[in-house]
Order: structure tokens, then C-alpha cells, then sequence
């Protein structure tokens, strides 16, 4: 159930960050709203990030870098730790049984982003993705379990 609700609010995190008008950018010399917990925490957590930027507001500190050349965002909460690591991912990096039983749920959709979920955990389960379906009359966000399964996560159009 834990698993279940950080996988929510991260996904809710990522999909209302777009409109958080509150939101504070930091680049890494002007962290100062950048708790020091937090960023001894994402310094200890991710030594080699390159280019890394920072989004503070109220609930969570967003750290967004690249590692190993591939652009990832760090989210921690504001005691300094880990929620989860999100990143962009092809479609086909979705489990095979999650494709197609995508092709015969949401016929006529193509997927217009990919997100990658890692809580960080050192389960099966920590894994999940997040799929931004489109068609020409709505847009629906649909949750992909470490097993596979797809689930109506919200109504995004």
C-alpha cells in the first residue's frame, strides 16, 4: 500500500508540477532554497550528475541532471529523503504483456510520453511506469505495474 501511494504522488507530483504556479527554479549555483539535507542527500545519492537544476516548493524538492548522459529528476521530500527517480523511456521499453494489452485497451491512442517510476527500492516491485495516451478526442494517463498490468490512472485532456 506505501508503494502504491508514492507511486500516486510522484505521478501526481510530475502532472501537477507543469502548472504549480509557486514553483521556484534554482540552477546548481543558486541553490539557496535547496534545503542543505536534500542536496548533501542528492550530492551523496547521484556524485556524478551533470547540469543539474532544482524546482522547491512547498511539499518536495525536485532535482533535474543528467547521468550517464540520460536526464533523470530526483524528487525528495522535505526531511531529505528519496521519493523516487523519473525518467523519459521509450514505449517499447514497456513490458511486452503492457504493450499489447495497451494495443486492445486504448485502440486508436499512440503514447505520447513514457515515465519511468523507480521508488528505490530493492524490490520487484519498485519499478513502475506511466503512459500519456493520446487520441484525437482525449488524452488519459494509464499507470504500467512491475507485472505488467494497466491501469486507468487519470483523465489528463
Amino acid at each position: 500500500m506505501k508503494k502504491l501511494f508514492i507511486s500516486t504522488a510522484i505521478a501526481a507530483l510530475f502532472t501537477v508540477n507543469v502548472f504549480a504556479a509557486n514553483t521556484v527554479s534554482k540552477s546548481e549555483e543558486g541553490t539557496e532554497n535547496v534545503s542543505n539535507v536534500v542536496s548533501s542527500k542528492f550530492n551523496n545519492d547521484f556524485s556524478r550528475a551533470e547540469g543539474v537544476t532544482w524546482k522547491v516548493n512547498s511539499k518536495f524538492q525536485k532535482a533535474t541532471f543528467t547521468i550517464d548522459g540520460v536526464k533523470k529528476s530526483a524528487f525528495y521530500n522535505l526531511r531529505g529523503e528519496l521519493i523516487g527517480v523519473t525518467e523519459n523511456v521509450q514505449f517499447r521499453a514497456l513490458p511486452e504483456k503492457a504493450r499489447k494489452e495497451i494495443a486492445v485497451k486504448y485502440e486508436g491512442y499512440f503514447a505520447n510520453e513514457v515515465i519511468k517510476l523507480d521508488n528505490g527500492d530493492d524490490t520487484l516491485d519498485s519499478v513502475a511506469y506511466f503512459v500519456d495516451l493520446k487520441n484525437s478526442k482525449e488524452e488519459v494517463l494509464v499507470r504500467v505495474t512491475p507485472s505488467a498490468g494497466v491501469y486507468f490512472f487519470q483523465q489528463v485532456k
